[in-house]
């Protein structure tokens, strides 16, 4: 396996995790006080809108060929780290 494909595999596993913290997310949002909701589907839909960011920029990431990959990765981590602290937030205000 290629050290592009050990990335992408990562970046799945990842996404994976990310869609069950959404799912987690989804069920509070329901149990939720009609005061919350619309705040806590905001933080849904703006989670949402960064695994997409992190969704193309990974279909991107996976068609570059030879060593370009590796200068596509830093765009790759960026809608990462967004995507983490977005859910982060998520998480302590859904607590």
């Amino acid at each position: 396996m290629s050290k592009k494909d050990a990335y992408i595999q990562k970046l799945h596993a990842k996404l994976d995790e990310w869609n069950a913290e959404i799912d987690k997310l989804k069920a509070k949002l329901d149990a939720a006080k009609a005061e919350k909701r619309v705040e806590y589907q905001e933080q849904i839909d703006n989670i949402k809108e960064k695994r997409k960011n992190v969704e193309t920029k990974l279909d991107v990431l996976r068609s570059a060929g030879g060593d370009a990959w590796e200068d596509l990765k830093k765009g790759v981590e960026s809608a990462w780290e967004a995507m983490e602290s977005a859910i982060k937030a998520a998480r302590s205000r859904f607590k």
